[in-house]
């Protein structure tokens, strides 16, 4: 479906005329488009085929020509005229988390900001501060979307990097006589962002490996390409070191370049107390190699059972090793159901059957459908009459389905007085309901939160500090104090799957279950290949040291169910 696509441009378009100072009736005009496309359940193709998109609220003739032109084309000539009229690369700029067009343009004209630099330069020297309807703390909220604008753009999301990693390893596994081959680094430790992408490999011709991966169909550029080592830059200037090394060696190798540095530095010096040397070529006595072929014979010889890569950190799993005493960590093989997910009653492209039948294809027992509730109506939020209509599709489901139950929920908004956005009258009829800030995120969120798990039927408070790693720091919350009310009331809390989301995050996710509050995670899909994202929340989960018991998704329906009561109990 084109129409979140079709959305983003004319919000570039409405942010580029205000930038320019444009009549308001014409920002407004694109804005709304944008609104009612991203609230549009329709593929707006379909409309544009059968000649109704003037029939939408909001959608007139120059709107729809618009529309049609890119859908034919691939392009849109008002949007490439704009750009051109707007200086250098600061349309992108606007992606800084509260850096509006206004200001950008009062910048850009009073001090001749173009750039990200010279943002920063007027930022640092205090220029922009002295501006009008600036000030300190509006500057120092734009200093902050800076960084995580920076910080988007230096390192790759997890989703990405794991991605370019799996195509080019089964390249090389289909062009290269490769015996052993496996990703580095953070990529391995399924850090949610990543920096480099690291590849260790095995194989019998290391030079023959090398020119077959400098050849990769989306290299860029080749930066280095020697008989053990090449380095190359594929689509978007992302790096990928690979690194060949002997068979006798794979495993260390592999428990050095996997890290953490920190993790690794006690793993030496553990070596070193048991008068051993550990490097990334193995584990020696003296000049003699005692081990090396595998990671487990290299930390069994340490003395250490095999530490999983995602709790390499130091935090403590080294003296758990040295005890034999690691958490059994929870597996995706462990994970019975998807506890978020949307349809096209919200904001999802896919239906209800389609999810199910992909929940099916993963070996579901259960998926939770949590469409949006009424007020988030750029959502297309689900008054109560949608919402019933809803739950006798998912009965009419759930009898030709024999394997998969389909359970009934709500994502309901937390709103900004605390309220949550249905009535109890409603939510007690739902299988499970997940409570949600979307609104207000300066308004009172720790109180709010903690309002809604007092109600006996949230059962899920989802995505918690509301991130997005690439552009939002979230709220401001005491997370401490949820944590502490989730335990209390019997709520979970929900490690949201999305590669963007991934919140809680792992330190936080194990705090809360040190506190006693179990844990939920969802893919917040709104397509069927959005169910993959499961990987990233186990991952997630995994980092947090959580067990199978700690994550209320490895439940049977029947414990599940039996959990649910005694939340509402409590």
């Amino acid at each position: 479906m084109k129409n979140k696509e079709i959305a983003h441009i004319f919000n570039r378009i409405a942010d580029a005329l205000e930038f320019q100072g444009a009549n308001r009736f014409r920002i407004v005009a694109y804005r709304k488009a944008a609104r009612i496309l991203e609230d549009l359940t329709e593929d707006v193709s379909v409309l544009a085929q059968a000649n109704k998109l003037e029939s939408l609220p909001g959608i007139g003739h120059a709107i729809a020509t618009k529309i049609t032109e890119y859908l034919s084309t691939g392009t849109m000539k008002k949007y490439e005229e704009v750009k051109r009229e707007t200086p250098g690369t600061l349309l992108d700029l606007l992606d800084i988390q509260n850096l509006g067009p206004k200001t950008l343009a009062l910048a850009y004209n009073a001090l001749g900001v173009e750039s990200l630099k010279d943002l920063k330069k007027v930022i640092k020297n205090g220029r922009l501060e002295k501006l009008p309807q600036m000030g300190k703390q509006k500057v120092n909220n734009i200093r902050r979307g800076i960084v995580l604008y920076e910080r988007a753009h230096e390192r790759l999301s997890i989703a990405v990097a794991e991605e370019i990693a799996n195509e080019l390893i089964a390249y090389l596994k289909k062009h290269a006589r490769i015996k052993n081959i496996s990703p580095a680094g953070s990529l391995r430790r399924w850090k949610e962002t990543i920096g480099d992408i690291d590849i260790l490999a095995t194989g019998t011709n290391g030079k023959e490996i090398i020119k077959i991966f400098t050849q990769f169909p989306h290299v860029e550029r080749v930066l280095a390409a020697g008989t053990t080592k090449s380095s190359i830059l594929v689509r978007g200037g992302v790096q990928v070191d690979l690194r060949i090394v002997k068979a006798g060696s794979y495993g260390a190798a592999l428990q050095y370049f996997t890290g953490s540095k920190a993790h690794n530095i006690r793993l030496r010096n553990i070596a070193k107390s048991s008068g051993l040397k550990l490097s990334e070529y193995g584990v020696f006595r003296g000049k003699k190699q005692i081990a090396g072929r595998t990671e487990k014979e290299v930390y069994k010889i340490l003395g250490l059972a095999c530490v999983p890569p995602e709790i390499r950190e130091d935090r403590g799993e080294v003296e758990l090793a040295l005890k034999n005493k690691l958490p059994k960590l929870v597996e995706h093989s462990d994970i019975r159901g998807d506890l978020q997910m949307h349809s096209t009653y919200s904001d999802s492209e896919a239906t209800i059957a389609e999810l199910a039948t992909a929940a099916k294809d993963h070996g579901y027992e259960y998926i939770l459908i949590t469409d949006h509730s009424q007020s988030v109506t750029y959502a297309h939020g689900m008054e109560p009459r949608r919402l019933h209509r809803q739950w006798k599709e998912i009965d009419r489901l759930n009898k030709r389905l024999p394997t998969l139950c389909v359970l009934k929920g709500v994502e309901v908004d937390i709103l900004r007085d605390g309220a949550l956005d249905y009535p109890n009258t409603i939510l007690k009829e739902c299988d499970f309901v997940i409570a949600a800030i979307h609104q207000g995120f300066k308004h009172n969120v720790t109180e709010r939160i903690c309002n809604a798990m007092q109600n006996p039927y949230v059962d899920i408070i989802a995505h918690p500090t509301g991130r997005l790693i690439s552009s939002r720091e979230g709220y401001h919350v005491d997370l401490r104090t949820v944590m502490e009310v989730a335990a209390e009331t019997g709520t979970w809390l929900e490690i949201n799957a999305y590669w963007d989301r991934l919140d809680l995050n792992d330190i936080n996710a194990r705090a809360a279950q040190e506190l006693g509050a179990r844990i939920s995670i969802g893919t917040d899909a709104h397509d069927t290949k959005g169910l993959q994202w499961m990987k990233f929340g186990v991952a997630t989960a995994r980092r947090a040291w959580l067990e199978s018991k700690d994550v209320v998704n490895t439940y049977t329906l029947n414990k599940l169910r039996t959990a649910r009561k005694v939340n509402r109990k409590k």
